[in-house]
């Protein structure tokens, strides 16, 4: 399987001519989409998902389907039996993919604002999504997609939560907030400068691919 990065907090995977994209949203190039099998989206936000830009691919490809919760199923109201809801605990194949759904809700911004829901998706065993909350799986991750960084969140608590999952290794993702000096200091905190995790992050750039 290949993993690559489209911005922000969109990766792509690969295995042979299947093809896998979560969390296509408004930082993503829209060309991530071409090709693909299915689409899995974690949450309403715009960073995750533009609803006219995943119709649009709908509409362009009658062989891709969208997998997510409720409450972005209802954005894409008309698309019919092409988007597929589902929640925690749900095990599905996907694009020749095996796929397990894990959390529920987004991590809280503020006690005064609502948490919207949010799903974490576990493919092939190997790589797990959180999207934007600290979803620890119930099984062993191999590698853990890592957001970075987010309204959301402190990078102790980044820390903390690669600790908790204890995965192989680890990728940033959710970090086209930050520019490279704010990615130095991150990566260095979760790194040689910081106070130690069990498991080794990484970074690719738009575009990279690294093989799991």
């Amino acid at each position: 399987m290949e993993l690559t990065k489209h911005g922000h907090a969109c990766v792509v995977l690969t295995d042979g001519d299947r093809r896998l994209v979560i969390d296509p949203g408004a930082f993503t190039d829209p060309a991530a989409l071409e090709g693909a099998g299915a689409v899995l989206v974690t949450h309403e936000h715009a960073d995750h998902v533009v609803p006219d830009r995943l119709r649009a691919a709908l509409e362009g490809n009658p062989g891709l389907e969208v997998w997510t919760n409720r409450s972005v199923a209802a954005l894409l109201e008309g698309a019919g039996d092409r988007v597929h809801v589902v929640g925690h605990g749900d095990a599905i194949t996907v694009a020749g993919f095996d796929v397990r759904v894990h959390g529920e809700l987004h991590a809280e911004i503020h006690p005064d604002l609502p948490r919207v829901a949010n799903i974490g998706f576990l493919v092939d065993g190997l790589v797990f999504h959180p999207g934007d909350a600290f979803t620890v799986p119930e099984v062993p991750v191999a590698t853990l997609l890592l957001p970075l960084q987010a309204p959301w969140s402190r990078t102790a608590d980044v820390i903390d939560y690669v600790r908790e999952v204890h995965a192989d290794q680890a990728f940033a993702v959710h970090d086209g907030l930050l520019n490279d000096t704010g990615l130095g200091v991150v990566h260095g905190l979760l790194g040689e400068r910081g106070p130690g995790t069990p498991t080794p992050i990484g970074r690719l750039a738009p575009g990279e691919t690294v093989e799991l």
